[in-house]
């Protein structure tokens, strides 16, 4: 999760100066070593730096994945197939996990996921990549930096010569390398500097758009009660209701409801329309209802009455999460997507199912009592749903069609003339 939270923002900040499509094989090349690094552990801290660079590669998958779906697929059912393997992807883990790890030993499991991902991280750097819509050709890119880096290369020069005062002439005499040296540092901290900037700008961007904030806002809410039904759910079935087998059953239940309802959500959104008024209707609408039925289960005595309920329940709140992120992709201009999906996911975690969990407990720890304690979480999803449909009532434009981010490679300015727009780059 460290490694995740942390390396997200940074992966969309990258895609302005390097491929999109490469920097999802980096981050996939890193998934792998630390995959493999997990299978030759040899202690807890190095099993756990290798979990926290697990994080870092999905970082990439995380921030720039869906921003591709979208350009190439631009149904929300495609968009709804993507996160519907989040669910499934948990469902085989614990199939493969309790497989391998019974029958071998827990280090195959790890070794075996490394292999399965190796072709992929190839891919990712002997394919041609994609370009993603509101980001210039690599090519350009680099012809754009590239003069950029020799015009402040010059004019570091400049400076510096001037300072020597006589004891070096700029024209005609060569540079010492030490004073190269300084100028490349000056150049390096040039550019993160401009990395950060950059970086600040387009979170102002982001912070002031009221569509994305409302929609991130309502996400972390309703994280906030998914997180903690994944940690505390069992136990409090079990002490509720006397279940046998909690565990199996809370993680069935999820697990086929996450991807039926995850897939139903991005074909119903298509069905009305894919709009951003419509993606926060079924997003509230759909929140609304399943809280009641999540609420009404946990008010049953019955425990079949109580997993009928809580199915529905369950079903009706994972169609969220086409819309959600179909709204988070489509605020924005295409630019800033990467970045819009990095800061939703950071978000919806630390303020999310992070803190969820610890404080859930110190609730039943003040009640002692299962039954009060997830009718007060669950409650929850009405305020995510209430914030939600606050969404349908904003000022809403779709601009993912917005092309004035794309770099255009015709273009018959001279890149010499000291005025090259820094947006571009």
């Amino acid at each position: 999760m460290v490694g995740l939270l942390l390396a997200s923002p940074i992966f969309a900040s990258l895609a302005k100066s390097y491929n999109p499509f490469r920097l999802i094989g980096v981050g996939l090349s890193v998934w792998t070593l630390a995959v493999a690094g997990c299978a030759s552990a040899f202690s807890f801290w190095f099993i756990a730096i290798c979990r926290m660079l697990v994080g870092v590669g999905e970082a990439s998958f995380i921030s720039l994945a869906a921003p591709f779906i979208d350009d190439n697929a631009p149904k929300t059912a495609w968009l709804a197939m993507f996160y519907m393997c989040i669910p499934t992807g948990i469902a085989l883990g614990y199939v493969y996990g309790g497989f391998v790890g019974g029958y071998f030993h827990w280090r195959y499991a790890f070794w075996g996921e490394a292999l399965l991902m190796l072709p992929f991280a190839v891919l990712g750097f002997v394919v041609k990549p994609l370009q993603l819509k509101g980001f210039s050709p690599v090519e350009s890119r680099k012809a754009l930096t590239s003069v950029e880096t020799v015009s402040s290369v010059i004019d570091d020069v400049d400076s510096e010569a001037s300072k020597l005062d006589g004891l070096m002439l700029f024209a005609g005499d060569n540079i010492s390398a030490e004073e190269l040296s300084k100028t490349s540092k000056s150049v390096s901290i040039r550019n993160i500097l401009n990395q950060l900037s950059w970086f600040a700008k387009d979170m102002k961007v982001l912070l002031v758009n009221r569509v994305y904030v409302v929609n991130v806002l309502g996400y972390i809410a309703y994280n906030f009660v998914i997180g903690a039904y994944s940690y505390w759910g069992p136990k409090a079935g079990y002490n509720i209701y006397h279940m046998k087998s909690a565990d199996m059953l809370f993680g069935g239940i999820t697990i086929v409801c996450g991807i039926l309802g995850t897939v139903s959500g991005g074909f119903i959104l298509d069905r009305m329309s894919a709009t951003i008024s419509n993606a926060f209707i079924l997003l509230s609408g759909a929140t609304f209802l399943g809280a009641i039925f999540c609420f009404s289960a946990f008010c049953f005595r019955s425990l079949y009455g109580f997993i009928v309920l809580f199915a529905v329940g369950e079903l009706l709140v994972f169609a969220t999460q086409a819309p959600v992120n179909y709204v988070c992709l489509h605020c924005v201009k295409p630019s800033l997507r990467p970045l819009s999906m990095a800061i939703s996911t950071v978000s919806i975690h630390i303020f999310g199912d992070v803190p969820s969990s610890p404080l859930v407990g110190v609730l039943q720890d003040h009640i002692n009592n299962w039954r009060n304690t997830a009718l007060i979480l669950t409650s929850i999803l009405f305020l995510a749903a209430g914030v939600w449909f606050i969404g349908v009532f904003l000022h809403s434009v779709d601009k993912s069609s917005d092309g004035s981010q794309q770099v255009s490679t015709t273009s018959t300015k001279p890149l010499l003339d000291g005025n090259v727009d820094e947006s571009f780059l």
